[in-house]
């Protein structure tokens, strides 16, 4: 077990991600994040169970690279920025919609 601050828990754990994909595994008992990008698997676990008191089964990751877009023909990229897709023990749940 991977034993990490309270300020480096919140540095890690950046924001929930919401979109129709992360509604659908939530039915499978997991929940996505953003999080740090130079965050490991075992910190990601350790700050999940330390920020909100809940047993997690698993952690998958994924860089989702920035796209590139135009504003008003001036050429711009979004940041990268690490996913992460926490699966919870049976009986676990998160509820993203409320702040910590």
């Amino acid at each position: 077990m991977t034993i990490i601050s309270k300020e480096r828990m919140y540095e890690v754990i950046r924001a929930p991600h919401i979109t129709e994909k992360s509604t659908l595994i939530s039915e499978h008992n997991a929940v996505a994040f953003k999080v740090a990008i130079d965050a490991t698997k075992p910190e990601i676990k350790a700050a999940v169970e330390g920020l909100f008191g809940v047993k997690v089964k698993a952690v998958n990751t994924s860089v989702v690279k920035g796209k590139t877009k135009r504003f008003r023909g001036t050429v711009g990229r979004r940041s990268d920025f690490k996913k992460a897709m926490v699966t919870l023990e049976e009986g676990q749940s998160i509820d993203v919609t409320t702040g910590i």
